[in-house]
């Protein structure tokens, strides 16, 4: 059963409009508030708890709040309320009608996400990330993975957040490393031998983990759908550059990615900076004739690295695309029908082709 429930009303000025999705340890809603409109809220699952321990859940708020950067997640609000389990505590944070970079990705079916995109998506994580790296001691988030990364549109075009501080933590500053916690799929090799070894550079290793699945539609150094299992014989194994999976890859990014994904720690980037600075002089290939061009070297790719996609649920797309475009061409809807389109494009692939366009100028508020 969940927390809470379509229209309730939460602290007098929330109306819970529908569930979006959960994690291990909350459920997320989508909300509006009276004066504020729609946001996104996350509810803590824990019941029962202290004032202490509340205040200790709510710390991904207080900790991201002072940070304000367009790549990570703003957060608005913090409290507690009733839910169908108990008082749990909870925040309210932007709300991203284009969903986690996972579902951005499964979105493009059997083709690759382009070679510029890709980059760009892992530019604006670095952008993100370098704030909380570069912070007296380091921020660093221990749970970079497609799932805690938004990306919708705004009047610049694609804009990618950071999200999920939840894992996040204040390395020593002595030591620099902090105890390790996240993903295993998307952990660096070291904090398996050493639980307080995850670092700035532990956060590359997964930024790199990210870009290569969307060059490539694979994990590095993993052929296992379970994304929980860790064989560390892999890693004796060298990594397949991404130019051998995808032609449209150079070796640049190769040599990027080697880096980004060294099996030893001190060779990789040290932090989000370092690498953001290689990715910031990648320069795309002159465009090859039509007989080279092709975008995949494997036409049956298809996105079951990350294991199956959850069953969605809502209206079908069809239906959200008419919906959108018909408030579209009502005043003062332009961006509420922006949100139902980026809805739309992760049902159906074929949407994003034919209507980014169109969101890219409804979000700059041009009728089209």
């Amino acid at each position: 059963m969940s927390l809470l429930s379509d229209g309730q009303v939460v602290r007098g000025c929330y109306e819970v409009e529908r569930f979006l999705g959960e994690g291990a340890f909350a459920e997320v809603y989508r909300v509006k508030h009276r004066f504020m409109g729609r946001q996104a809220m996350k509810v803590f699952k824990m019941v029962g708890m202290t004032i202490e321990e509340i205040e200790e859940v709510l710390g991904e708020a207080a900790m991201l709040s002072p940070i304000g950067h367009p790549n990570i997640i703003r957060v608005f609000d913090a409290d507690v309320t009733e839910t169908s389990r108990g008082m749990c505590g909870f925040f309210t944070m932007e709300y991203v009608a284009g969903g986690t970079l996972e579902q951005f990705w499964r979105s493009h079916g059997s083709r690759y996400v382009s070679i510029g995109t890709s980059i760009e998506i892992a530019r604006q994580v670095c952008r993100g990330l370098a704030v909380a790296h570069s912070e007296t001691p380091p921020i660093i988030h221990r749970d970079i993975k497609p799932q805690n990364i938004l990306v919708g549109y705004d009047s610049a075009g694609l804009r990618v957040r950071v999200t999920d501080f939840g894992l996040a933590k204040r390395v020593n500053p002595l030591t620099l490393l902090a105890s390790a916690r996240g993903t295993r799929a998307f952990k660096a090799p070291e904090v398996f031998l050493d639980p307080q070894g995850d670092s700035t550079a532990g956060d590359v290793w997964a930024i790199g983990s990210t870009l290569y699945l969307l060059l490539t539609d694979r994990l590095p150094f993993s052929d296992s759908q379970a994304l929980d299992s860790f064989d560390s014989a892999a890693l004796t194994r060298p990594l397949i550059p991404p130019s051998r999976l995808n032609a449209h890859a150079d070796a640049f990014l190769d040599r990027v990615l080697a880096r980004a994904l060294s099996v030893d720690p001190r060779a990789r980037y040290a932090n989000a900076s370092a690498l953001l600075e290689d990715l910031d002089r990648w320069r795309p290939r002159p465009a090859q004739p039509a007989t080279e061009s092709k975008v995949q070297l494997f036409e049956d790719t298809t996105k079951y690295a990350l294991g199956s996609a959850a069953i969605s649920d809502g209206p079908p797309a069809a239906s959200l695309a008419v919906e959108a475009l018909k408030l579209s061409r009502q005043q003062g809807k332009l961006g509420e029908a922006a949100d139902l389109m980026e809805e739309a494009f992760n049902k159906n692939p074929t949407l994003r082709n034919e209507y980014e366009y169109h969101v890219r100028l409804w979000r700059k508020g041009v009728v089209c």
